[in-house]
C-alpha cells in the first residue's frame, strides 16, 4: 500500500513536470495568419513546404478555400515579416507583399493568379 502511494505520487510529479514544460515552449510561440494567392492543393503543398524550411516555425496549415495560411512560429527565431517575404519567395503574394517575380514564373499556370479560374488539382 504504502509503494502504491509513493509510485503515485512520482508519476503525479513527473506528469506535472510535463505540463508545466509543455505550457511554457506553448507561451514561447506566437501565431499569425497570413493572406495568399494561394488557391489549390499545389498552392498548399508548395507554401507549406516553403514554411517548413523557414526557421523557428511550429506548423503551417494553408486552406485553399480562403488563401490563408495559419502559421505557428517561435518569435525568438522568425518575424511575421521574414514568414511573409518567405512565402512570397515561393511565388505568391503574402498580405501585402508581391510574389518574387522569378518564383512567380516557375508556378504552375493553374496556380498563377490568372489561373483561378483553371480546374483545381
Amino acid at each position: 500500500m504504502k509503494k502504491e502511494k509513493i509510485l503515485m505520487l512520482v508519476i503525479t510529479v513527473i506528469l506535472n513536470a510535463i505540463t508545466v514544460t509543455v505550457t511554457a515552449q506553448q507561451k514561447n510561440n506566437s501565431e499569425i495568419t497570413i493572406q495568399t494567392s494561394g488557391h489549390c492543393g499545389e498552392c498548399k503543398e508548395t507554401i507549406e513546404k516553403a514554411l517548413a524550411f523557414e526557421k523557428g516555425v511550429k506548423t503551417a496549415s494553408f486552406d485553399a478555400k480562403t488563401g490563408k495560411v495559419d502559421i505557428v512560429y517561435n518569435p525568438a527565431k522568425t518575424s511575421p515579416d521574414k514568414l511573409r517575404i518567405a512565402i512570397t519567395m515561393s511565388g505568391y503574394d503574402a498580405d501585402s507583399l508581391q510574389a518574387d517575380p522569378k518564383a512567380y514564373s516557375r508556378l504552375k499556370e493553374c496556380c498563377k493568379k490568372e489561373g483561378k479560374h483553371l480546374m483545381e488539382h
